[in-house]
């Protein structure tokens, strides 16, 4: 690629640009400056966040490609990086009170955050097969060390272990699918493979295709890739476990829409099996194993893969409708996720965490204002109306009856009763169990982050148009 190619193309990078910049040169601060850099690095990473999301914001409309079609920046991308940026900064935000209490408060993990968005946003926005593994390769390699940040805790070291080994494997099944996909069209470009594969496809096109929605469905913890989530969720420091939970989710839902109906559209019935399987498997999953947990970490986490199955329930439509239900849901579910663990970083007592549901009894004649928020959020994610859990999951059901899967849209519903019932024993505890001891009181910034929270929440129901038409319009660039 010549350089009269790659310089026009530069200012459509220049989110990633500077994230990745800023990254080496808070790295260099802090190698510098040592430990007494942490705070303002801190505050570097939030406000390098911010600036990248208003640059993402104000990257023109339409569709543009870039590096010979390897980055494609639309709509879409647009959307679901603006998601993925909210959903780091208040990650970050939370981590900022945790680490100093469990005295974790180190440069490095703003900085390997940083690279991890970095590239997530690279990943969104990738036009082929290379592009893809860069942007995935660049975000797992970060969060391997970010679940063993606390080198001296056994189960957080095991967490990173785990989630390593996995992950290599998850990597090694998605290179294997690309090859065989590279091999059997000629090109990696999405582009490229969609005019190649159409009508009725090779067989190792079909092979690829699966290896390479498995590796896609380890990233989004979707069964039956999901075995590393519950002791990862536990394992790791709970800032780490709220940003697994909510940015690389966004990311790997966001690349696995867009090589399906991007790169496959011509054989929408064949991946459309994949993802109603998978799908369906995630969302009982989720309903079922959740019940017989008692530590609140282990229960996201199940609750997670569940929300999962309900978001590939738009894409299982393989319809623009589909897939703008899949951008609604990951927005609401982005926001119900870090309201949940604000609350649950806040889980201290007598400044040591607690992670037991049952250390919740009594919290509504504590902290009434935590209570009462923290039962909202369940509600919502529960999908009881007008909270806008509801409305998440209104949409993709309702994108899948249009396209003639109403057996899978029956099955999210009742899924969804019975997974009301383990986040409606979360409020029991809180609102009618003898109370134990008090819990110590929110920091600050968890308090921003949950009441950011619940207004998106309850606002959803109020003032819904924003958010939907710029859905919509994102949903359009992928069609």
């Amino acid at each position: 690629m010549t350089a009269a190619a790659i310089f026009p193309a530069l200012p459509l990078f220049l989110p990633e640009l500077l994230l990745a910049g800023g990254a080496l040169a808070l790295l260099l601060i802090g190698a510098f400056a040592g430990p007494r850099s942490t705070a303002f690095v801190n505050g570097m990473t939030l406000l390098l966040l911010i600036v990248a999301g208003a640059l993402v914001a104000m990257q023109p409309e339409g569709r543009t490609i870039a590096f010979n079609g390897a980055f494609v920046v639309d709509g879409f991308g647009r959307f679901m990086k603006v998601l993925a940026l909210i959903g780091a900064a208040g990650a970050l935000m939370l981590s900022f009170d945790d680490f100093r209490q469990r005295r974790l408060s180190a440069f490095e993990y703003p900085v390997l955050v940083l690279l991890s968005v970095t590239g997530m946003m690279v990943m969104i926005s990738a036009g082929d097969l290379i592009a893809l593994y860069i942007g995935l390769e660049l975000q797992s390699l970060a969060i391997y060390v970010i679940c063993a940040f606390d080198r001296d805790s056994t189960r957080s070291t095991e967490a990173g272990l785990k989630y390593f080994v996995l992950g290599a494997l998850s990597s090694g099944m998605l290179l294997y699918g690309a090859s065989l996909i590279y091999g059997f069209t000629g090109t990696v470009s999405f582009a490229g493979i969609a005019a190649a594969v159409t009508g009725a496809p090779h067989s190792g096109v079909i092979f690829g295709l699966a290896f390479l929605a498995a590796g896609l469905a380890f990233k989004m913890s979707a069964v039956p890739f999901h075995m590393w989530t519950p002791d990862v969720y536990e394992g790791a420091p709970t800032p780490v476990t709220a940003f697994l939970a909510s940015a690389p989710k966004v990311a790997a839902v966001a690349i696995t829409v867009r090589v399906l109906v991007g790169a496959f559209p011509g054989i929408t019935g064949q991946w459309q099996q994949i993802i109603v399987f998978v799908s369906f498997a995630s969302m009982a999953l989720g309903a079922f194993a959740a019940i017989g947990q008692h530590n609140i970490k282990r229960l996201m986490a199940y609750s997670s893969i569940g929300h999962m199955g309900f978001a590939l329930v738009g894409l299982a439509a393989g319809t623009e409708q589909g897939v703008y239900g899949v951008l609604l849901y990951m927005a609401i579910y982005v926001a119900m996720t870090l309201g949940v663990f604000a609350c649950i970083v806040s889980m201290r007592r007598n400044g040591q965490p607690v992670e037991a549901i049952s250390d919740l009894a009594g919290l509504s004649k504590q902290h009434p204002a935590m209570a009462y928020l923290f039962a909202l959020l369940m509600f919502s994610l529960a999908g009881i109306p007008p909270l806008a859990g509801f409305f998440a999951k209104f949409y993709v059901f309702a994108a899948a009856i249009q396209a003639k899967l109403t057996l899978l849209a029956v099955f999210g519903i009742l899924t969804s009763v019975v997974g009301a019932f383990y986040y409606l024993r979360i409020v029991k505890v809180m609102f009618f169990d003898e109370p134990k001891e008090a819990l110590d009181p929110m920091p600050g910034a968890a308090k921003l982050v949950l009441a950011l929270s619940s207004i998106v929440t309850v606002g959803y129901f109020v003032a819904p148009a924003l958010l939907n038409v710029v859905a919509v319009a994102a949903a359009k660039t992928l069609f």
